[in-house]
């Protein structure tokens, strides 16, 4: 990679971990802002020795004067990025979002950063008119974390046009893996790991997703640090139902158990998310990891922590 050190906003959480632990491998000096309002100081462990942690706020404009001096390239992962939480508490997810990355992008322009690479989600298409989903899709976000994310990568998009800041912008879809703190892959297995016999299931079971593993995520911001321009999707490439997904947890934690359908989910909720990665893959992407291994590899993690029962 061309840069000597980067930024890493949400870099104590789950994707921005992995990222930070890449950087780090790829002799990067890599610093890392984080309120820990999500994220974990235990999630850089790995990295310690090529990282610093710095617990603040991407509200902070002051803070983000100081950090973001000298810095070659930013990754703003740093976000709210619950759509229950937004509905519950929409001006937290806005100010945080929305204008912490504008704070974000304001301090990049003033500090001459080489680029920006900003996650931003696939939850800025609602549902859908078509799919798979491309990037030239409608944008109708129906929850306030989509409208929020959807906000700061209008505004990295302007700064491009105005200011000329290099901007990548990542829709990302579902992400899994180890340090992964919550949705569904995570609760399937905490569900079944209280009661073996039995997983509920928010939903009909017929809601689509498209996920992708956690390394392979990392590598799609690799990527766009090096090659992107613009805004690309981000995902597995292999579309798989909430019906299957519960039959393939069951099959690998708890043979035998009973799947219960609740027919009801949460406010916000999409219910077919299925991505059109062709641009992403002309960059080079090329997704590894099949869901049913890394299925395994999180449950493995999962056990290996001990996260107990409750």
């Amino acid at each position: 990679m061309r840069y000597n050190n980067a930024l890493v906003t949400g870099g104590a959480g789950f994707i921005g971990s992995h990222l930070v632990g890449r950087l780090v491998e790829d002799g990067l000096d890599v610093t890392v802002i984080d309120n820990l309002h999500a994220g974990k100081p235990e999630n850089l462990d790995s990295s310690k020795g090529g990282a610093t942690l710095i617990k603040g706020d991407i509200r902070d404009v002051e803070l983000l004067k100081r950090v973001i001096v000298d810095v070659d390239i930013v990754f703003h992962i740093g976000a709210n990025a619950s759509v229950p939480y937004s509905v519950e508490n929409p001006r937290y997810d806005f100010e945080t979002n929305a204008l912490g990355t504008f704070n974000i992008l304001e301090a990049s322009v003033n500090s001459n950063v080489k680029k920006v690479v900003y996650a931003s989600t696939a939850a800025v298409y609602g549902e859908p008119e078509y799919i798979p989903i491309d990037e030239k899709h409608p944008l109708r976000p129906i929850s306030p974390y989509g409208a929020s994310k959807l906000a700061g990568e209008s505004v990295g998009m302007a700064f491009k046009e105005t200011y000329g800041l290099n901007f990548a912008s990542i829709r990302i879809f579902n992400t899994y893996g180890p340090r992964q703190p919550r949705y569904v892959i995570y609760d399937f297995i905490m569900k079944l790991r209280r009661d073996p016999k039995n997983l509920e299931v928010l939903g009909t079971g017929e809601q689509v997703r498209d996920y992708c593993y956690v390394s392979d995520m990392v590598d799609a911001f690799m990527l766009m640090a090096e090659k992107g321009d613009g805004i690309y999707n981000a995902a597995g490439g292999v579309p798989t139902s909430i019906r299957e997904l519960a039959e393939l947890m069951v099959s690998e934690i708890s043979p035998g158990a009973e799947i219960q359908y609740g027919g009801k989910t949460w406010k916000g909720d999409i219910n077919t998310l299925i991505a059109d990665i062709t641009k992403l893959r002309n960059l080079g992407f090329a997704p590894k990891v099949d869901l049913r291994i890394g299925v395994k590899k999180m449950i493995e993690w999962f056990n290996a922590v001990k996260i107990s029962k409750r």
